[in-house]
């Protein structure tokens, strides 16, 4: 249970999905976990009853990575960890993508990963390293048609995050940076596409959780679980490598 016992770990987009399952883990290993979600009420209703801090940040804004950073070092005076987690995923194809989608997509996932590595650093090297975990998707291993911008996103997440490693590596700053690729996990952003895509509506079914594993979808903790492993000094010879938790799904 101490896994991560007193690593200060900031994670974003944790008002709800894969976010709260990473802090709900982190904590319970010990972590203390600084949650930051655009949603105040549900952020800091879910810190309450986690044990954790919350600070409200929009991700693509740049001046928000200062702010977040400046308060955990006047809290804590240290950073162990960042989950790089905050996403939307729009559904729209190359012939629907407007530029309006294209450039929002690319502020939350691909301007935030930039600005929240580059901001971490700089407050680990301070406490002597760390560890970022960059969530990507399966989407930036073999791109999904419906998801153009996303898919785009998230191959830029895994290949920044493998320039990322090999610089603090060869600059002997002991932060280690991985990312992290999911697939289908039972999640709100998962349960939308779903419906809209295949019409099957997970949280409406008679037996939520036999349908959700029939169709081969993953929980929330399994994803948290890796994090976990990658925050944790278990994974201290691991960087610049690509996780994938997608049940197979990649080599079928």
């Amino acid at each position: 249970m101490n896994r991560v016992k007193d690593k200060v770990i900031v994670v974003t987009g944790a008002a709800s999905g894969l976010g709260l399952a990473d802090t709900r883990v982190l904590t319970r290993e010990g972590a203390q976990v600084v949650m930051t979600d655009i949603d105040p009420e549900a952020g800091q209703a879910q810190a309450e009853d986690i044990g954790a801090t919350f600070i409200t940040q929009d991700v693509s804004n740049e001046s928000s990575w200062d702010r977040v950073m400046s308060e955990v070092d006047k809290r804590f005076g240290r950073l162990d960890g960042l989950v790089n987690n905050a996403g939307i995923a729009p559904i729209a194809t190359i012939e629907d993508t407007t530029t309006e989608v294209w450039r929002r997509v690319m502020g939350i996932h691909l301007d935030a990963t930039f600005w929240g590595c580059q901001s971490a650093i700089k407050l680990m090297k301070q406490s002597g390293g760390g560890s970022i975990v960059n969530m990507s998707s399966t989407a930036a291993l073999v791109g999904l048609a419906p998801y153009l911008a996303y898919s785009a996103a998230k191959g830029g997440i895994r290949s920044m995050t493998k320039s990322i490693a090999i610089h603090c590596r060869t600059e002997g700053l002991g932060i280690r940076c991985n990312s992290v690729h999911p697939g289908s996990i039972s999640t709100p952003m998962v349960h939308k596409a779903l419906k809209t895509l295949v019409g099957t509506d997970l949280m409406a079914e008679e037996d939520p959780e036999k349908t959700r594993k029939a169709m081969g979808i993953g929980e929330p903790e399994d994803v948290a679980n890796m994090v976990l492993y990658l925050l944790s000094d278990e994974s201290k010879h691991v960087t610049g490598a690509e996780m994938v938790v997608d049940n197979g799904d990649t080599v079928i």
